[in-house]
């Protein structure tokens, strides 16, 4: 079973102009613009956090037709007033069969993506949701030479750790486990007070913040 890596990071937005803001005043920095994912109805802006690793807010697009399905990312779900948020993680692996085999918890179908000329695998549940509230991550596997990251304006960002909140710390730990992933991630039990979800911690030239 192939090991994955950390990816990305995806807020989730009404608008794009909302999850701007928030990485605005979260990280101090502008975001640069991404495309539009045709088959889903949704655009995303992007930000560089690493040689293999970034920051995606992906929204509802106004200009694309309805999908025949629901959007990924359960964005559906998204009131026109919400509040943007990091909802969830991608792993990346070099195998996305074998690591969707391998993994401990359903993370949906492997489908076929693109993004202007980029091509990709990534699983995506048939109901749009996000896997145990997002914690789970989805899978991606690139088809493409060199990672999109390295091709994003480099402002001085990195992606120091992310931390995962569940009710069930040990079945996030054994789904870690089951794809190989270690590193950045620190599982932590939720609260009453913190609810599932997670918290980015990030180093700027300003210093580290978190998300």
């Amino acid at each position: 079973m192939p090991r994955c890596h950390i990816d990305h990071i995806a807020i989730t937005a009404p608008t794009l102009e909302a999850g701007a803001e928030l990485v605005r005043l979260a990280l101090g920095v502008e975001l640069q613009t991404g495309g539009a994912h045709t088959r889903m109805g949704t655009h995303n802006l992007l930000l560089r956090l690493g040689d293999a690793v970034y920051l995606e807010v992906i929204a509802p697009d106004p200009e694309a037709p309805l999908p025949s399905r629901p959007r990924w990312f359960a964005l559906d779900t998204l009131a026109a007033d919400a509040a943007p948020a990091l909802a969830t993680w991608i792993a990346r692996t070099a195998d996305i069969e074998a690591s969707v085999a391998a993994c401990s918890e359903p993370l949906g179908n492997i489908e076929a993506m693109s993004r202007g000329a980029l091509n990709w695998l990534i699983t995506i549940p048939g109901d749009g949701a996000l896997p145990l509230h997002g914690v789970a991550p989805a899978l991606i596997e690139w088809q493409a030479e060199a990672h999109p990251a390295a091709k994003l304006q480099d402002q001085g960002l990195s992606l120091i750790k992310l931390e995962l909140f569940h009710p069930e710390p040990e079945r996030i730990a054994r789904l870690l486990l089951s794809l190989g992933l270690e590193g950045q991630l620190v599982v932590h039990a939720s609260t009453a007070e913190r609810g599932a979800g997670l918290v980015a911690h990030i180093n700027t030239p300003q210093g580290l913040r978190r998300l």
